[in-house]
């Protein structure tokens, strides 16, 4: 039996929909026209004034030859050429066809001197064109950025990006697989001088549209920069609200003083790398006790004021079994895990020369993972709960609305191509640790249909907040809630991520305290929001994507598509060749070895003590041994020792 209150919310909701059509007149009739605001040199967007890739199955786009483009880079970063080969020449490009068949959706392509390609970009059609249906378009196009998007066909031309990515050092504690960076491999060390750091950040203040982002310091490991306190600080001068570390939480674990500094300076988020619960799941990483080190990370740096985003890289027979013991490691610790950012593998880096046998075997997609979290974790129905990340991109428009001309930055803005990113919202009580998927009592698409029509009339502050409210109430279903939530948590909930009302519920930018922190996270309610980002490979690269990237990479040399900096082209190993700070032999007589953590050997932890919620059939669920016993490989290094015995193997018999 449902609370009397619900039946008053259900009261309401049928009230805020009479009233919703009542109010139509008011924005459907003679909208206003859209006005440019201080952080832009153009207006704000309509909905039907946004770009929209060309989306459907079949389609036709321009991807890239994985091995003509391999060979191209290698000649620029052996000085035989220079980058206009894909600035000008264009190489590697060829014309690729998105096609559905055997009940898969694929990329196909042929080069003429490579042959035939193809890899698959889902498993189920219909989750794959119900996210291309829920798509908002693109924000803004890039403007007043003074070359900074100057790559070729990679280039970004549309949006400010949600997330800017600075590589600090491309030294790493950790000798990993699978990694996007080849850390500690590339035979020389690229690490940004101060200069270097403070004009890529200043660079980014400047481009237009000047809209809020959140600015993530990685690597390699970016904790052994020296610069990397003194980068996070200079990130809050310079009016960043979120500053965030993409690390693997080793340093963060050692040394509480560290998340202390990191807090003060402004760190407000850790992306933490995450494969698994216990430490025999994350035995592919080469540490033994690196879920320990997760553990004491989590506690360090939720006890400095950081919140913790746990970051998941997901390979097809090595983790894929532990999607749903990670969605559940967090709906059991609400207090201390904010959002779960599920990556799919990329092949790149370390696993760029792949058999297709092992690529085949380990390619994992944003389709498989819905379906795991739900067979897994009980929870999300692909078909409803999902949704691509750039729907909420009308969200922010309508933040910017809200505040008006007057304001330094805009909104965060997520318009990102649907193929890029996906995503499940989760509301859980964080006392009694219910759990229910946002869309099973909130109607996410109608919302953004209702939120549209506001944005479009341009009506001003009142109409617009009143408009968003009435919305929420008419799409919310109490029923279907959980037991303790009541709408004026909804309402409070979408307040504090917009700041319409203005109301003080912790602040989040210059002058944050640990009080500030500790206020913010005294919501009853977490608004757990699990993502699955599928960056691109050589293998499934479609240049659409890159020109709508929501992370670009601030570098020496511009700031490049994540995708397009990390596989596709392959950007990082140009701009670091042509940056790189010294040999490896000239940086151990400089600065000496730094400690990497490899071989199965354990980081020193001063403690294991913690107070988070595990569960012990999880903990003792061992490796994933998929792969061995189909006889794949999981990493290059163990294709590599394969290829060398069935050398010998062969020389051997050869002989006989």
């Amino acid at each position: 039996m449902h609370a009397p209150a619900k039946f008053v919310e259900k009261g309401l909701s049928w009230m805020a929909n009479g009233l919703w059509y009542a109010l139509q007149p008011f924005y459907r009739v003679a909208p206003n026209q859209s006005f440019t605001p201080n952080w832009s040199d153009r207006p704000l967007l309509k909905s039907g004034d946004k770009f929209k890739a060309p989306l459907g199955v079949p389609r036709e786009t321009t991807s890239l030859c994985p091995t003509c483009t391999r060979e191209a880079r290698q000649r620029i970063v052996d000085g035989k050429a220079a980058p206009d080969l894909f600035i000008k020449e264009h190489a590697g490009e060829i014309p690729a066809h998105i096609i559905e068949r055997d009940g898969k959706i694929l990329m196909v392509k042929d080069c003429p001197t490579h042959g035939h390609f193809e890899d698959v970009l889902s498993t189920d059609p219909a989750f794959y064109k119900r996210l291309q249906e829920l798509y908002a378009g693109t924000d803004l196009p890039v403007h007043a950025d003074d070359g900074l998007h100057n790559h070729g066909l990679s280039s970004i031309r549309y949006g400010r990006g949600t997330v800017l990515t600075v590589d600090l050092t491309n030294r790493c504690n950790m000798m990993c697989d699978p990694c996007f960076t080849d850390a500690n491999q590339v035979g020389f060390v690229h690490e940004l001088p101060w200069d270097d750091i403070k004009a890529i950040l200043d660079r980014a203040a400047a481009v237009k549209p000047r809209r809020q982002m959140s600015v993530q310091f990685s690597g390699g490991e970016p904790t052994l920069s020296p610069d990397f306190v003194k980068a996070v600080a200079y990130c809050k001068e310079l009016g960043f609200n979120s500053t965030q570390a993409a690390t693997n939480g080793i340093e963060f674990a050692k040394d509480p003083e560290l998340c202390r500094q990191a807090a003060e300076a402004g760190l407000r988020f850790v992306y933490l790398q995450f494969d698994g619960v216990g430490n025999a799941a994350n035995q592919h990483r080469r540490v033994a006790n690196l879920f320990d080190v997760k553990l004491r990370a989590i506690e360090n740096l939720h006890a400095a004021g950081v919140d913790i985003v746990l970051v998941s890289t997901i390979i097809n027979g090595v983790n894929n079994e532990q999607v749903g013991r990670i969605v559940e490691f967090a709906l059991e610790n609400p207090k201390k895990i904010s959002f779960i950012s599920f990556q799919p593998v990329s092949f790149t880096g370390r696993d760029e020369d792949i058999t297709d046998e092992r690529r085949a075997a380990q390619r994992y997609t944003t389709a498989q993972l819905a379906h795991d979290i739900r067979r897994q974790a009980g929870i999300g129905e692909p078909l409803r709960d999902w949704f691509p990340i750039s729907m909420l991109t009308t969200f922010g428009d309508w933040a910017d609305l809200v505040h008006g001309s007057g304001v330094e930055r805009g909104h965060l803005n997520c318009g990102c191509h649907p193929d890029c990113g996906a995503g499940l919202a989760v509301m859980i009580d964080k006392e009694t640790k219910e759990r229910v998927p946002v869309s099973a009592f909130l109607d996410g698409p109608q919302l953004v249909k209702d939120l549209a029509v506001i944005n479009d009339a341009a009506r001003g502050r009142f109409l617009s907040v009143l408009g968003m409210g009435v919305s929420l109430l008419r799409n919310y279903d109490p029923f279907m809630a959980p037991r303790r939530l009541r709408i004026s948590d909804m309402l409070k909930k979408f307040d504090k991520a917009f700041g319409a009302t203005g109301r003080d519920y912790g602040k989040v930018g210059k002058g944050r305290t640990l009080q500030d922190v500790q206020k913010r996270r005294s919501d009853s309610w977490l608004f757990l929001f699990i993502a699955g980002m599928w960056f691109q490979d050589l293998w499934t690269y479609d240049f659409r994507r890159t020109h709508q990237c929501i992370i670009p990479y601030g570098t020496q040399e511009g700031e490049i598509s994540f995708c397009a900096y990390n596989t596709g082209v392959g950007w990082r190993q140009i701009v670091e060749k042509q940056h790189q700070t010294a040999t490896l032999a000239q940086w151990y007589d400089k600065a000496g070895r730094h400690q990497i953590y490899t071989g199965g050997h354990m980081v020193p932890l001063s403690t294991t003590e913690h107070s988070l919620c595990l569960n012990p059939e999880a903990l003792s669920a061992g490796q994933q041994h998929d792969l061995e016993l189909a006889g794949v490989s999981k990493t290059a290094r163990e294709e590599k020792i394969k290829a060398r015995h069935a050398e010998h193997t062969h020389g051997d018999s050869a002989t006989v």
